[in-house]
């Protein structure tokens, strides 16, 4: 997930409720099978055991890799509310008629409900 600096300073960030939406899922995709494994914990037999094995393996693994994907994304998320701070700073009146418009904007919409 690269993101490319606009001619403003102001980073795109048209994909975090889409990423959002991909840990929530992912997350739960975990939980259901950290619970198929507990129900299948009274199954007998040497391969549903190692199958068992490679599953929770398999389980730690997504684990640590949810948890940087995690971490990077806080980290890029910060970046982003840093440039939007600067921007701010530096560009105070361009930031207060910004938020204006979309003050306005989400009036309009909403009022048409």
């Amino acid at each position: 997930m690269t993101s490319k600096h606009s001619q403003d300073g102001i980073k795109p960030t048209q994909s975090a409720v889409d990423t959002d939406q991909l840990l929530a899922d992912f997350k739960a995709l975990v939980a259901d099978a950290e619970a198929l494994i507990g129900a299948t914990a009274d199954q007998g037999g040497e391969g549903i055991a190692q199958i068992r094995a490679q599953t929770q393996d398999s389980l730690a693994q997504a684990k640590a890799n949810l948890a940087d994907v995690q971490d990077e994304i806080t980290a890029k998320a910060k970046a982003v509310a840093a440039d939007a701070d600067a921007f701010v700073h530096q560009k105070p009146w361009q930031s207060v008629g910004i938020a204006a418009g979309l003050g306005l904007l989400i009036g309009l919409l909403i009022s048409r409900r």
